[in-house]
């Protein structure tokens, strides 16, 4: 990927149109969690010390197009102000007069651009407006990337464009991970369903050396092979699906990896008594059965297989992560990627709601090389589709 940074613009004296993820949590009127707006500030010091006035554009919710006041990013500026250590000013009606008019040091944060129905449409005469309240557009927002909206799309295209410094961290991650990854590469791909992610193992098969597969998806390609898997979560109707995909992994050398045993048990809930069954095509579990994590030889042989690569990316948890006993393949495989990443042997990413979540549950998150807050952007990313504000910045100059 070639896209400019914050390192290749002039920004003394201009305003800089910085695109940025503050959609935070909110109660009773107040920031839950500041890890968004706490990322984006190395972006905006930056700015300031190269001279630029930064002006925030961000979305909060989804308010459709229509002025919701429960929605105005007027709610994060305190939490702003306290990461930024200095005080922000908030504007409803931004004009080009105004913003000249800010002082140096001056950081703006313009009022939720959902508001404006114009915005997800990428209306040309939005895209217009926002290019003509500043100099320079820097996005930092990969979370919002995979939109064509005028503020991470359209305006793009009309002014001299970068990367700020989270974008530009994320997007080198990804590269890292499956652009210019270093071999064997392989990738965990888990979750309740194949029908979710069909996009992503398609693209995967065509990239990787290996691909684990857990979670429920795994049970649908073990039924595809044979197996009878009782009251397992499996998709029937993708059966033939799964076998495709098995076709055409093996046409293109990758190797696909499923679990070789499972934790059985005949209830859904924490502590539900279970079995250690081993998993095959002959498999044929009672009618009250169910697989809800991967077994011990299996997370044996995951843990080995991750010993033989230089390049992990892990997207979705190997079993019913949320509860115990059967978040165990989970954690056991979270904790041995991160190992081989502090020793420097694995690079590794990862990104889904539930990743994260399940790698802060095993306490490993902070060991792994890159991990990705940015949802359905790192999943488009995976599949292989061409994000919109990405490839607006690589088309855009100086």
């Amino acid at each position: 990927m070639r896209f400019n940074t914050l390192n290749d613009m002039d920004l003394s004296g201009k305003l800089v149109l910085t695109r940025v993820d503050i959609n935070v949590p909110v109660e009773d009127g107040k920031v839950t969690d500041a890890t968004r707006i706490t990322r984006i500030v190395p972006t905006i010091k930056d700015i300031l010390a190269k001279g630029g006035r930064p002006v925030m554009l961000a979305h909060f919710g989804r308010p459709k197009g229509e002025y919701v006041p429960e929605m105005s990013l007027r709610v994060t500026v305190p939490a702003l102000e306290r990461a930024l250590g200095q005080p922000v000013n908030f504007v409803e009606r931004p004009d080009r007069e105004s913003l000249d008019a800010l002082p140096q040091g001056t950081v703006t944060l313009i009022e939720n651009t959902r508001f404006a129905a114009m915005e997800e449409a990428n209306d040309p005469k939005m895209a217009g407006f926002l290019a003509s309240l500043g100099d320079v557009y820097c996005n930092d927002a990969f979370s919002a990337a995979h939109r064509a909206h005028a503020s991470t799309e359209g305006v793009a295209r009309l002014l001299p464009a970068c990367a700020g410094r989270l974008m530009a961290e994320e997007l080198n991650a990804l590269d890292r991970a499956l652009g210019t990854p270093q071999r064997p590469v392989g990738a965990v791909v888990g979750g309740a369903k194949v029908s979710s992610k069909l996009d992503l193992l398609y693209n995967l098969v065509e990239k990787l050396d290996v691909l684990f597969i857990g979670g429920g998806m795994a049970n649908t390609f073990l039924m595809a092979r044979g197996a009878q898997l009782g009251a397992s979560l499996v998709e029937a109707e993708l059966l033939d699906t799964a076998r495709d995909i098995m076709a055409k992994a093996k046409s293109t050398g990758c190797r696909i990896i499923l679990p070789t045993d499972g934790l059985v048990a005949r209830e859904f809930k924490a502590g539900a008594a279970y079995d250690n069954v081993f998993l095959d095509e002959t498999t044929e579990l009672a009618a009250d059965q169910m697989v809800l994590d991967a077994g011990a030889d299996a997370v044996t042989g995951i843990v080995s297989e991750f010993a033989t690569l230089k390049t992990l990316v892990w997207n979705g948890p190997l079993g019913a992560f949320e509860i115990e006993p059967f978040d165990t393949a989970t954690n056991a495989a979270a904790r041995a990627a991160a190992e081989l990443t502090r020793d420097g042997r694995l690079t590794s990413v990862a990104g889904g709601g539930d990743t994260v979540a399940a790698l802060n549950k095993a306490g490993v998150a902070d060991d792994f090389s890159y991990i990705s807050t940015a949802g359905g952007a790192f999943l488009e990313w995976m599949e292989g589709k061409t994000l919109p504000g990405v490839a607006a910045l690589e088309a855009a100059k100086t």
